[in-house]
């Protein structure tokens, strides 16, 4: 169960960035003791995977923050970000963390059936994200667009880091992400209709 908690974390926090999960993954790898990603995605704590997705997360960064680039950023994104979910669940929830000592029981199916709810899990939030977008930079002309995006970035590192510290934390985090997307789901669901109704009776 924490197994995939982090694992669905690591995607959820790729749908928003695609490079976060990736280079958090790498770095505590790297540096911390008690996470050890398996042989085959150690591969993401080699200087050239850090250097490379570092450089793609500031990209990343600072292009989801300028009006107009930002929606044609999201659209290229919708094969990275997917991409890169899959890779951080199948990474995150087959590493040795702190709160994981022996994930093996959790890949008991075939190898790849966690990639695949990765990438599945990154698309519905990259969906939502980009959907959001659109909407917000045409009531507000662009520029919610920072705003945005840097809310989106720390939900981002939030959920990528807890899942790999804390997984309760990230546990909450997604769950109160999931009330947040019915929410505003749910009020402009509501505004068009309201709107609707105006225009029938005018």
């Amino acid at each position: 169960m924490i197994e995939f908690i982090i694992g669905t974390s690591l995607a959820a926090s790729a749908g928003l960035n695609a490079w976060m999960p990736l280079f958090l993954l790498g770095l505590a790898d790297r540096f911390l003791p008690a996470v050890q990603l398996p042989g085959g995605w150690s591969w993401l704590s080699s200087d050239l995977a850090l250097w490379i997705v570092g450089a793609l997360l500031l990209f990343e960064i600072v292009a989801d923050k300028i009006p107009a680039l930002d929606s044609v950023n999201d659209v290229v994104q919708s094969i990275l970000r997917p991409a890169s979910g899959g890779i951080a669940f199948g990474a995150g929830a087959s590493a040795q963390t702190v709160a994981v000592d022996d994930p093996a029981s959790f890949f008991s199916t075939n190898a790849w059936v966690p990639v695949v709810i990765g990438i599945a899990i990154a698309l519905v939030v990259h969906i939502t994200k980009a959907t959001a977008r659109v909407a917000a930079n045409a009531t507000t002309a662009g520029l919610a667009a920072p705003v945005l995006s840097t809310v989106e970035d720390g939900a981002s590192f939030l959920l990528a880091a807890a899942a790999i510290v804390i997984p309760v934390v990230a546990a909450l985090l997604l769950v109160g992400f999931v009330v947040l997307v019915v929410v505003v789901v749910r009020r402009r669901s509501s505004r068009r209709r309201a709107a609707a109704q105006a225009r029938v009776h005018t």
